[in-house]
């Protein structure tokens, strides 16, 4: 076994069907004793508990992903909300997923998506 390099193991690895990996995996843990999920669930949680508080997000991105069925109620509400003339509002609408407004405060971002949204558009805030 000795012989064998890193690289013909990969080699032989990757020609393996996902069934055959499964598989291998279940033997190689019950030969040492190891479990492949415990150390990708430590190194998940490792970062949350490093960082402690995490700073909640204060500014965000408005993205409208789709207008919906019916695109006029959604021009109208982008040429009102963010001041624009109509043409500008309605290539904004047109072109979706579109950035409406970048670095909008939290409280004015919700606002500006509840009424895309009761406009019947999808909408996303980054």
């Amino acid at each position: 076994m000795s012989d064998l390099k890193k690289a013909d193991i990969i080699e032989a690895i990757s020609s393996m069907t996902v069934l055959e990996l499964a598989e291998l995996v279940e033997e190689m843990e019950e030969k040492f004793g190891v479990s492949a999920a415990a150390p990708a669930a430590a190194a998940v949680a490792a970062p949350a508990e490093a960082g402690g508080k995490s700073e909640e997000k204060t500014e965000f991105d408005v993205i409208l992903e789709d207008f919906g069925a019916k695109k006029i109620p959604v021009i109208k509400v982008v040429k009102d909300v963010l001041e624009l003339n109509l043409k500008e509002a309605k290539d904004l609408v047109d072109n979706v997923p579109s950035k409406l407004r970048e670095e909008m405060d939290k409280e004015e971002a919700e606002a500006l998506n509840k009424q895309l949204e009761e406009a019947r558009a999808t909408v996303k805030l980054q």
